[in-house]
């Protein structure tokens, strides 16, 4: 069952579900394989942005052709190669993602937007941005309605596919070490997804002589030679590759792809993907929490976002400033030296609410009543207008618009002792707001218990990131500040 594995991936109870519903009949083949899935459902993508693209170029009222034809379809060619990229990284063309509705239509919904997003602001930077408000706006509209209905058609046929079993036939040939119990369902399962096992072979035990080896490679052969075949496979246990690499040699003359499947205790540590360090070869265990693509438009989102906040409240900046001067003496700002990304300290910016500045080994927090609160600062910490100061962390890199909270230096050793996993909060940048503020974790910490609580918040959202959730986030947070739970 290993084989089937690799290509259903966490959708085996839908396949199986399909498999039951399927018809015995043979007839009526599509002319598409299995294996071609996605690469049809990228040229759909591809082509259906395309059309938007011209369509919207034609239908717009602003941008008359052919000046506005070229400048749509390339701007239309530029948003499919980025949204294709995207989606392929994270792996929803496969078969079965696609069959996923929901998750396809956030998927789309999410990074068509973010594109257009990222345009816009680009374009406000222009001395005349009549593109976006025109024909951009009309292609973003036609594009992500043309998207969903095209994904809503590939649902379908891609059912009626695995249902009535209309997957263009490819033929394999299965060459195993497993008992025959092991093949029990299999073959079922693969005619499901247009695979026909035309011959299969049991691999002799381990260590046994070469005598046999060489039996068992000319029979193959022979059998290959003799028939329609597509694809070997070769489904075995790594340990014996000394034996498999010579069979393999044996059948080297024959035209066709072979694929290894392994079993065994070694197919889990194969399941993780692999990379290159230098010439070497090498299998991550261990991915960081975000790969360079995600990276890369968090931060995309960071600097967007920030300019734009620190635009919009330079005003509002500007008069809390003033009324810090004249509250109380002592500077505006007021820095702390916190813990952040893989555990590298930075100076934390926030508008001073207190009479104090402590920033050593001890560090006091606020209380409610909290005399060294200022009458000013009362209202910045209650709003939590005193954090948006922070802005400038997002923009020097220091900091995210999303993550988990930075705690003092000081607070930091004493949780990492409290609570066990508290360390991996350090694995990506700090953050402005986060998945546990929106959830009422804010505030002091005074018991373990709101620490841990705090804590696994965050390695939730550490393990379930995406840019759909860092806007989710960022959108609850201002009606979390309103309810001002915990705030002090």
């Amino acid at each position: 069952m290993n084989f089937i594995n690799r290509h259903i991936g966490d959708h085996e109870s839908d396949l199986a579900l399909l498999s039951s519903q399927s018809s015995i009949a043979d007839e009526g083949k599509w002319p598409v394989r299995y294996d071609a899935v996605e690469f049809v459902a990228i040229c759909a993508d591809i082509a259906t942005i395309l059309f938007a693209g011209f369509l919207s170029a034609l239908l717009s009222p602003v941008n008359p052709a052919p000046a506005g034809l070229a400048q749509t379809c390339a701007y239309a060619a530029a948003a499919s190669v980025s949204f294709v990229y995207i989606l392929k990284g994270k792996g929803l063309y496969r078969p079965t993602e696609l069959l996923v509705l929901r998750s396809q239509v956030r998927a789309i919904c999410l990074t068509w937007i973010l594109l257009h997003v990222l345009v816009a602001a680009v374009e406000m930077l222009d001395d005349n941005p009549q593109f976006f408000r025109g024909t951009g706006l009309l292609f973003a509209a036609l594009g992500l309605a043309s998207l969903i209905t095209q994904r809503c058609v590939a649902r379908i046929l891609l059912i009626r596919c695995f249902s009535g079993r209309r997957f263009a036939r490819t033929n394999l040939v299965l060459i195993t070490d497993q008992p025959p119990s092991a093949y029990a369902g299999l073959s079922e399962t693969l005619a499901v997804l247009g695979y026909r096992v035309k011959g299969r072979f049991g691999l002799p035990a381990m260590g046994s002589d070469p005598g046999s080896r060489k039996r068992l490679s000319s029979r193959v052969i022979e059998h290959i030679r003799n028939s329609e075949v597509d694809k070997i496979v070769l489904e075995a246990n790594p340990e014996r590759w000394a034996d498999l690499r010579a069979f393999i040699s044996d059948l080297r003359v024959l035209p066709f792809p072979i694929v290894f499947v392994p079993v065994g205790a070694a197919s889990e540590l194969l399941r993780h993907p692999t990379r290159s360090l230098g010439s070497t070869a090498c299998v991550e265990i261990q991915p960081g929490p975000l790969t360079a693509i995600e990276r890369a438009s968090k931060r995309i989102v960071d600097i967007i976002g920030a300019g734009l906040a620190l635009t919009v409240f330079a005003p509002l900046l500007a008069i809390a400033a003033v009324a810090i001067r004249l509250d109380s003496p002592g500077p505006i700002l007021f820095k702390q030296q916190r813990c952040g990304f893989n555990g590298r300290v930075f100076s934390i910016r926030k508008f001073r609410t207190m009479h104090v500045l402590e920033n050593g080994p001890v560090v006091v927090q606020a209380t409610p009543f909290d005399p060294r609160i200022t009458r000013v600062g009362r209202w910045l910490r209650r709003t939590s207008f005193d954090e948006l100061p922070q802005l400038l962390n997002v923009l020097d890199g220091s900091m995210s618009l999303v993550g988990p909270r930075p705690h003092a230096v000081a607070h930091d050793g004493q949780f990492d002792k409290l609570v066990r996993k508290y360390a991996f909060r350090r694995r990506v940048r700090p953050g402005l707001t986060g998945w546990a503020q929106i959830h009422g974790c804010r505030g002091p910490t005074p018991t373990a218990t709101t620490v841990e609580r705090r804590v696994e918040y965050d390695l939730w959202y550490i393990d379930n990131w995406s840019l759909r959730l860092d806007l989710e986030i960022l959108l609850r947070t201002p009606l979390e500040v309103l309810r001002g739970r915990n705030a002090c």
